[in-house]
Protein backbone atom coordinates (compact mmCIF):
# COMPACT_ATOMS: atom_id res chain seq x y z
CA UNK A 1 0.00 0.00 0.00
CA UNK A 2 1.24 3.59 -0.70
CA UNK A 3 1.60 5.56 2.19
CA UNK A 4 -0.22 8.66 2.18
CA UNK A 5 1.42 12.48 1.50
CA UNK A 6 2.38 15.15 3.91
CA UNK A 7 1.50 17.65 1.50
CA UNK A 8 -2.41 18.39 2.99
CA UNK A 9 -1.04 17.86 6.59
CA UNK A 10 -0.01 21.06 8.39
CA UNK A 11 2.84 20.81 10.35
CA UNK A 12 3.26 22.71 13.77
CA UNK A 13 6.39 23.74 14.70
CA UNK A 14 6.65 24.41 18.78
CA UNK A 15 9.71 26.79 18.53
CA UNK A 16 8.82 29.45 21.06
CA UNK A 17 10.92 28.34 24.01
CA UNK A 18 13.37 30.80 26.18
CA UNK A 19 15.76 27.97 25.76
CA UNK A 20 17.47 29.10 29.37
CA UNK A 21 19.42 25.71 29.51
CA UNK A 22 21.47 27.06 26.25
CA UNK A 23 21.33 30.76 26.95
CA UNK A 24 25.31 30.58 27.60
CA UNK A 25 26.00 29.16 24.18
CA UNK A 26 23.38 30.77 21.79
CA UNK A 27 23.27 34.16 23.60
CA UNK A 28 20.37 36.03 22.00
CA UNK A 29 19.98 33.64 19.03
CA UNK A 30 16.84 32.22 19.52
CA UNK A 31 17.10 27.97 19.83
CA UNK A 32 15.37 27.47 16.58
CA UNK A 33 18.33 28.91 14.98
CA UNK A 34 20.71 27.40 16.51
CA UNK A 35 23.91 26.89 14.07
CA UNK A 36 24.38 23.36 13.75
CA UNK A 37 26.75 22.00 10.90
CA UNK A 38 27.34 25.66 9.67
CA UNK A 39 23.37 26.11 9.14
CA UNK A 40 20.55 27.12 11.61
CA UNK A 41 19.04 24.29 12.69
CA UNK A 42 15.54 25.57 11.63
CA UNK A 43 16.93 25.41 7.85
CA UNK A 44 17.64 21.52 8.47
CA UNK A 45 14.25 21.13 9.91
CA UNK A 46 12.55 22.99 7.08
CA UNK A 47 14.82 20.70 4.17
CA UNK A 48 13.94 17.32 6.02
CA UNK A 49 10.15 18.18 6.35
CA UNK A 50 9.82 19.22 2.53
CA UNK A 51 11.77 16.26 1.76
CA UNK A 52 9.43 13.95 3.68
CA UNK A 53 6.81 15.74 1.84
CA UNK A 54 5.68 18.75 3.73
CA UNK A 55 4.40 21.62 1.70
CA UNK A 56 2.90 24.09 4.75
CA UNK A 57 3.85 24.61 7.89
CA UNK A 58 2.78 26.56 11.02
CA UNK A 59 5.95 28.10 12.85
CA UNK A 60 4.71 28.63 16.69
CA UNK A 61 6.99 31.74 17.93
CA UNK A 62 7.53 33.45 20.64
CA UNK A 63 10.94 34.44 22.32
CA UNK A 64 13.07 36.47 19.88
CA UNK A 65 10.38 35.62 17.32
CA UNK A 66 11.48 38.38 15.04
CA UNK A 67 14.98 37.34 14.65
CA UNK A 68 13.08 33.80 13.38
CA UNK A 69 10.93 36.66 11.24
CA UNK A 70 14.04 38.14 9.74
CA UNK A 71 15.87 35.18 9.09
CA UNK A 72 12.87 33.62 7.09
CA UNK A 73 12.15 36.71 5.30
CA UNK A 74 15.98 37.02 4.49
CA UNK A 75 16.22 33.22 3.27
CA UNK A 76 12.96 31.77 2.68
CA UNK A 77 12.75 28.44 2.16
CA UNK A 78 12.30 26.55 -0.89
CA UNK A 79 9.45 24.65 -1.92
CA UNK A 80 7.26 24.76 1.43
CA UNK A 81 5.38 27.28 2.86
CA UNK A 82 5.98 28.82 6.26
CA UNK A 83 3.22 30.81 8.23
CA UNK A 84 4.20 32.56 11.17
CA UNK A 85 2.37 33.02 14.28
CA UNK A 86 3.93 34.91 17.29
CA UNK A 87 1.93 34.10 20.78
CA UNK A 88 1.70 37.11 23.11
CA UNK A 89 3.44 35.95 25.81
CA UNK A 90 4.92 32.47 27.03
CA UNK A 91 2.07 29.88 26.84
CA UNK A 92 3.69 26.65 26.95
CA UNK A 93 3.42 24.16 24.16
CA UNK A 94 -0.34 23.28 24.51
CA UNK A 95 -0.72 27.09 24.35
CA UNK A 96 1.10 27.83 21.56
CA UNK A 97 -1.41 25.16 19.59
CA UNK A 98 -4.08 26.79 21.05
CA UNK A 99 -3.59 30.12 19.94
CA UNK A 100 -1.97 28.58 16.54
CA UNK A 101 -5.57 26.60 16.25
CA UNK A 102 -7.22 29.23 13.55
CA UNK A 103 -4.44 28.75 11.27
CA UNK A 104 -4.24 24.53 11.22
CA UNK A 105 -6.31 24.02 8.71
CA UNK A 106 -5.69 20.34 7.71
CA UNK A 107 -7.34 17.20 9.68
CA UNK A 108 -5.03 15.47 11.29
CA UNK A 109 -2.28 18.03 11.81
CA UNK A 110 1.39 16.94 12.49
CA UNK A 111 3.27 18.95 15.44
CA UNK A 112 6.55 18.57 16.69
CA UNK A 113 9.15 20.53 19.02
CA UNK A 114 11.23 23.14 17.66
CA UNK A 115 14.43 21.72 19.26
CA UNK A 116 14.30 18.05 18.60
CA UNK A 117 14.91 15.39 15.75
CA UNK A 118 13.76 12.10 15.34
CA UNK A 119 14.86 10.45 12.67
CA UNK A 120 12.01 8.68 11.12
CA UNK A 121 9.29 7.87 8.40
CA UNK A 122 6.53 10.65 8.69
CA UNK A 123 4.14 9.27 5.69
CA UNK A 124 4.39 5.84 7.07
CA UNK A 125 3.60 7.44 10.61
CA UNK A 126 0.43 9.16 8.79
CA UNK A 127 -0.30 5.99 6.88
CA UNK A 128 -0.52 4.06 10.15
CA UNK A 129 -2.41 6.66 12.21
CA UNK A 130 -4.98 6.96 9.46
CA UNK A 131 -5.55 2.88 9.41
CA UNK A 132 -5.92 2.97 13.62
CA UNK A 133 -8.62 5.82 12.93
CA UNK A 134 -6.44 7.09 15.28
CA UNK A 135 -7.54 10.60 17.52
CA UNK A 136 -4.08 10.98 18.69
CA UNK A 137 -0.90 9.37 17.89
CA UNK A 138 2.66 9.66 19.21
CA UNK A 139 6.29 8.65 17.67
CA UNK A 140 8.51 6.99 20.09
CA UNK A 141 11.99 6.48 20.32
CA UNK A 142 14.27 4.10 22.14
CA UNK A 143 17.38 6.20 24.16
CA UNK A 144 20.55 4.55 26.20
CA UNK A 145 19.09 6.15 29.39
CA UNK A 146 15.62 7.84 30.32
CA UNK A 147 16.73 10.20 32.94
CA UNK A 148 16.72 13.27 30.83
CA UNK A 149 13.00 12.56 29.52
CA UNK A 150 10.74 10.51 31.40
CA UNK A 151 9.23 7.57 29.59
CA UNK A 152 6.48 6.20 27.72
CA UNK A 153 5.07 2.44 28.79
CA UNK A 154 2.47 0.92 25.92
CA UNK A 155 0.41 -1.93 26.81
CA UNK A 156 0.23 -4.50 24.52
CA UNK A 157 -1.74 -3.05 21.58
CA UNK A 158 1.06 -0.44 21.44
CA UNK A 159 -1.14 2.26 23.14
CA UNK A 160 0.16 4.61 25.75
CA UNK A 161 -0.73 2.96 29.09
CA UNK A 162 0.95 5.64 30.88
CA UNK A 163 3.81 8.49 30.92
CA UNK A 164 6.82 8.17 33.72
CA UNK A 165 7.52 11.56 35.19
CA UNK A 166 11.41 12.35 34.71
CA UNK A 167 13.92 10.74 37.00
CA UNK A 168 17.10 11.75 37.45
CA UNK A 169 18.65 8.65 39.22
CA UNK A 170 16.79 6.22 36.26
CA UNK A 171 19.84 5.14 34.19
CA UNK A 172 18.17 3.05 31.86
CA UNK A 173 16.96 2.01 28.94
CA UNK A 174 13.56 2.66 27.57
CA UNK A 175 11.16 4.66 25.08
CA UNK A 176 10.58 8.20 25.42
CA UNK A 177 8.42 11.01 23.31
CA UNK A 178 10.08 11.72 20.29
CA UNK A 179 8.45 14.94 20.32
CA UNK A 180 6.49 14.31 17.24
CA UNK A 181 2.93 13.98 17.19
CA UNK A 182 -0.36 13.30 15.08
CA UNK A 183 -3.65 15.38 16.29
CA UNK A 184 -7.21 15.03 14.55
CA UNK A 185 -8.67 18.01 14.40
CA UNK A 186 -11.26 16.77 17.48
CA UNK A 187 -8.54 16.20 19.13
CA UNK A 188 -7.24 19.61 18.51
CA UNK A 189 -10.54 21.33 19.29
CA UNK A 190 -10.37 19.74 22.93
CA UNK A 191 -7.24 20.96 23.04
CA UNK A 192 -8.39 24.37 22.23
CA UNK A 193 -11.22 24.09 24.96
CA UNK A 194 -9.13 22.68 27.38
CA UNK A 195 -6.47 24.66 30.09
CA UNK A 196 -2.85 24.08 31.46
CA UNK A 197 0.22 25.02 29.10
CA UNK A 198 1.99 21.65 28.59
CA UNK A 199 0.83 19.47 25.85
CA UNK A 200 2.08 16.55 27.33
CA UNK A 201 1.38 16.98 30.86
CA UNK A 202 -1.95 18.69 30.55
CA UNK A 203 -2.68 16.89 27.56
CA UNK A 204 -1.93 13.93 26.63
CA UNK A 205 -1.64 12.23 30.14
CA UNK A 206 -4.92 13.28 30.83
CA UNK A 207 -5.97 11.34 27.88
CA UNK A 208 -7.33 7.32 29.26
CA UNK A 209 -4.67 4.74 29.05
CA UNK A 210 -5.19 2.72 26.07
CA UNK A 211 -6.40 5.23 23.60
CA UNK A 212 -3.02 7.40 22.09
CA UNK A 213 -1.33 5.62 19.84
CA UNK A 214 2.08 5.00 20.10
CA UNK A 215 4.83 4.33 16.93
CA UNK A 216 8.22 3.05 18.03
CA UNK A 217 11.09 3.92 15.78
CA UNK A 218 14.88 3.15 15.64
CA UNK A 219 15.98 6.25 14.21
CA UNK A 220 18.85 8.51 15.53
CA UNK A 221 17.14 11.49 17.89
CA UNK A 222 18.76 14.35 19.49
CA UNK A 223 17.41 17.22 21.39
CA UNK A 224 19.39 20.35 21.05
CA UNK A 225 18.16 22.24 24.38
CA UNK A 226 22.05 21.47 26.06
CA UNK A 227 25.40 22.70 24.73
CA UNK A 228 26.56 19.15 24.62
CA UNK A 229 23.37 18.04 22.78
CA UNK A 230 23.68 20.97 20.19
CA UNK A 231 27.23 19.65 19.60
CA UNK A 232 25.99 16.41 18.94
CA UNK A 233 22.95 17.25 16.97
CA UNK A 234 25.92 17.74 14.18
CA UNK A 235 26.47 14.32 13.47
CA UNK A 236 22.61 13.35 13.66
CA UNK A 237 20.65 16.12 11.81
CA UNK A 238 20.59 15.19 8.07
CA UNK A 239 23.78 16.98 6.30
CA UNK A 240 25.21 19.06 9.06
CA UNK A 241 27.86 16.61 9.59
CA UNK A 242 30.79 18.60 10.60
CA UNK A 243 34.10 16.27 9.71
CA UNK A 244 36.03 18.93 12.98
CA UNK A 245 34.99 20.97 15.47
CA UNK A 246 35.74 24.41 13.54
CA UNK A 247 31.96 24.16 13.07
CA UNK A 248 30.77 23.89 16.44
CA UNK A 249 28.71 27.05 18.07
CA UNK A 250 30.64 29.23 19.82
Amino acid sequence: MTAPSLSGVDVAVLAGGLGTRIREVLGDVPKVLAPVGGRPFLDHLLDWLRGQGARRVVLCLGHLAERVEAHLAHSPPDGIEVVTVVEPRPLGTAGALRFARPHLRSDPVLAMNGDTFLEADLPSFLAGHLAARADVSLLCVEVPSVARYGSVELDARGRVARFVEKDPAAERPGLVSGGVYLLSAAALDRLAAGAGPSLERDFLEAQPPGTIRAQAVRGRFVDIGTPPSLRAAEHIVPGASAPTRAGSPS
